[in-house]
């Protein structure tokens, strides 16, 4: 791959991952837009591991608490509320994967349709405007039950349709159980991390199969640059949100959605 095409990709996969506006919908228009060919199993994985590596740093003090009070069955009140954060993160992937299997690889590359971007860029950002109006905000991810974690990670299933957005679907579900933004976003991304692993397994696996050849370098700059992205990009989001909210994404999807529309409709 050229090296621009590696560059902006990464940059849109860390942008569109974390702020709640679609990475597979973006990557698809910049497909769109570019006429750019489908780039590859290899560097699919790299975007994939780089937007992991991020959470995983940036919330290495989290994931390193939820792992050591579900290991060491800390039955304080705050040990027995990180192993329930860390049973429903984990709980929370299983939606997505049944329907991910369920899909196929067939069928998810049939969705990566422009149009169908563009209503799900509309529709869901639409969704997410209601949530952020409407939700109390009043509550942390410590609350989050077991059955809530489920109904996340069922919210988040849908984030396999191209345009939906894994984060902003997760959000707009935290957000309508109460939880605040700043927190909404924070079991966003905790979330995040088991079924990003989960891709990055199935990358793996594709790319044995495949016998596409590992292209070492294009996947190192990729994943670094979209984990040093990420990073900066989940930093601007948290401080984001406590100033202006969520309704500047709304906006922005909905004029993305109708300007994609208009492109679709021109060609």
């Amino acid at each position: 791959m050229e090296l621009s095409h590696i560059l902006l990709l990464a940059l849109v996969q860390a942008l569109a991952e974390f702020l709640p506006i679609s990475s597979s919908g973006h990557l698809g228009l910049v497909g769109f837009l570019f006429g750019w060919a489908y780039q590859g199993v290899t560097f699919d994985l790299a975007l994939h591991f780089g937007t992991l590596m991020a959470v995983l740093v940036y919330y290495r003090r989290d994931l390193t608490a939820i792992a050591t009070a579900m290991l060491t069955r800390d039955r304080s009140e705050q040990g027995r509320a990180q192993h329930r954060l860390g049973i429903g993160l984990a709980l929370g992937i299983i939606p997505a994967v049944v329907v991910g299997l369920a899909m196929g690889e067939e069928t998810a590359n049939a969705l990566r349709l422009p149009a169908l971007i563009a209503v799900n860029l509309i529709v869901f950002g639409i969704v997410l405007g209601i949530a952020d109006r409407t939700g109390r905000q009043t509550r942390g991810v410590m609350d989050v039950s077991i059955k809530e974690a489920l109904l996340i990670g069922a919210a988040q299933a849908l984030a396999l349709i191209p345009g939906t957005s894994r984060s902003g679907i997760t959000m707009s579900a935290g957000l309508f159980l109460g939880l605040n933004r700043h927190e909404a976003a924070r079991y966003s991304f905790l979330m995040g991390v088991p079924v990003t692993a989960a891709a990055c397994a199935h990358g793996a696996l594709e790319l044995y199969k495949s016998g596409e050849t590992f292209a070492w370098a294009d996947f190192a700059i990729g994943a670094g640059v979209s984990a040093v992205a990420g990073i900066a990009c989940i930093h601007f989001l948290l401080h984001f949100l406590r100033r202006l909210g969520l309704m500047p994404f709304v906006w922005y999807r909905i004029a993305l959605g109708v300007v994609v529309l208009g492109l679709v409709y021109l060609r």
